[in-house]
Parts: structure tokens; sequence; C-alpha cells
């Protein structure tokens, strides 16, 4: 049910980074590089828009983050020959949870997702680029990013792919074998794995996903298909308590007269 054709995808995906960053008038784009899936497809994908000279990479570890990660992004950009800095973000981080101490893993977590978006901005002016998101549609769909953190971008590419889509599109354009196979993870700390946390692995969780979504199947009719209730109803509320991350800040309308606002211009105002 999630089949897709990877030649298809990398053409379309392609020219959508093209004309997202042409149109905007820019020539550059700048990717965060994890040493992970996603933002290994990303900036694969990206140099295959824009060139090797116009694309740039970010690797921002934390000294919790694994070394493996580190050297995965490293490869990923080497055999792309992306150009890339590594800015350590833990003097930042830390100097922050010095004066606001915490041994909540989560907080510690988005602190480093927000810090190296930060980063992530700050160079993109530097470099005259725009920033290439690496969210997935089974990520933005459950809420599993952090807001104005690893959420934050220009445009994302993948934000109709799911995450097993997106080990297909990396095995059609040759990612690294190693980074393909290993278990993904935000990297927040040490073991931490995405299937651990959402508590299913990408696979199920896709499949219901699709399910919900896009086939517009309800619950019931998802669970006598084979899979668990338990399974169904959590994501279901992963959808709805992570709506807001879907959506622009809210504006209230005002009623000017309603309110006593009074918006007539002088009439000189057009001189």
């Amino acid at each position: 049910m999630l089949e897709i054709k990877c030649d298809v995808a990398e053409k379309i995906m392609v020219n959508f980074i093209k004309d997202s960053i042409y149109k905007n008038n820019f020539k550059n784009g700048i990717v965060a590089v994890s040493g992970g899936l996603d933002s290994a497809v990303i900036v694969a994908l990206t140099q295959r828009a824009l060139g090797s000279g116009c694309t740039f990479a970010l690797l921002m570890p934390y000294k919790l983050s694994s070394e493996a990660s580190l050297a995965d992004g490293k490869t990923i950009c080497d055999q792309l020959n992306v150009k890339y800095e590594i800015i350590d973000i833990s003097p930042a981080v830390d100097a922050y949870f010095d004066r606001f101490p915490t041994e909540n893993k989560l907080l510690i977590g988005n602190k480093c997702a927000r810090e190296r978006m930060s980063v992530l901005y700050d160079f993109s002016v530097r470099k005259n680029a725009l920033v290439v998101g690496t969210s997935n549609k089974s990520e933005i769909l459950i809420g599993y990013s952090t807001l104005y953190g690893d959420s934050a971008a220009a445009f994302l590419p993948f934000g109709d792919l799911y995450k097993t889509q997106v080990f297909a599109l990396a095995k059609h354009l040759k990612i690294p074998k190693e980074i393909i196979e290993k278990k993904p993870t935000a990297d927040l700390w040490e073991n931490q794995t995405d299937e651990g946390e959402i508590g299913i692995t990408y696979k199920e969780l896709d499949e219901i996903l699709f399910l919900l979504i896009d086939g517009r199947k309800k619950p019931d009719d998802i669970e006598k298909m084979g899979y668990s209730r338990t399974d169904i109803d959590k994501i279901k509320r992963l959808i709805i308590n992570s709506q807001f991350k879907r959506t622009m800040p809210p504006v209230v309308k005002m009623q000017n007269r309603a309110v006593g606002i009074d918006f007539r211009y002088p009439r000189d105002w057009n001189r």
C-alpha cells in the first residue's frame, strides 16, 4: 500500500527543490545533516537539484551524540562532494543548563533541536541559502518533532512521504548501506531510537497512518484488517494532540467597530 515509483518521486522532489529555491530568488540550499536517513536523502536530492557548489551542510553534534552519527554525516557529504562544517553545540546548550539545570532528557533534547535550528538559520544567512527541511510525513502527522527545532524549514520535500517510503528512496539513491540499515534515531541520548520512543515500528505506524489519513478508514475497519486497536487508538491520539504543530499560530480577527478601533485614514494618505 506504500509502494512508490522511486524514479518518479526523485524527479518530482528534485524539481520541487529547484522551484522552491529559485522562485524565492536564491540559488543555494542548506541542510542539517545528522548522519541519519532523512537528512542523507535530503542532502542527496538537494545536491541533484542545485549541484554540489550550491548545496551546504551543517553537522551539529552534542556531547551525547553518537560518534557514528557524525561519521555517517561526513560520509554522505564526502560522497556527494558537498561542503560541510561541523559545529559542536555542546558549549551553547550546556551554558543554558548550567543556569537552569534539569535531568529531563526531553528538555535537553528539545533544547538541542532548537539550538541546531538557530545555528542553521544563522548559517543560512551567511551562505545566502534557504533551509531545506528533513521532516517526513510520519513524523509530521504524529508530532514527532520539536516545534521551532527540527520541524522548522523553508520548505519540506518529504512532507508527503512516509518514513518507509523514504527508506525505499534511499536505496534508489544509493545512500550508504550503514545509514540505511541502522535504527532511526534523533540521537538525543545514548541508545535512543525513534521506534522505541514512539512504541511501534515505522512499518506498522505508516500502514495505520496510511489507512487512517489517505484511506479514510475507520478504526474499527482497520482493526478488522489485523492491526492492534491499542496501536490504532494511540496513533489517532498522537495525530489529534499534535495538531498545533501543523498549523500557523492562530490570529484573532478584530471586528473594528465592535472593539472601538477606527481605521479611517487621513485624506492625504496616498499622497
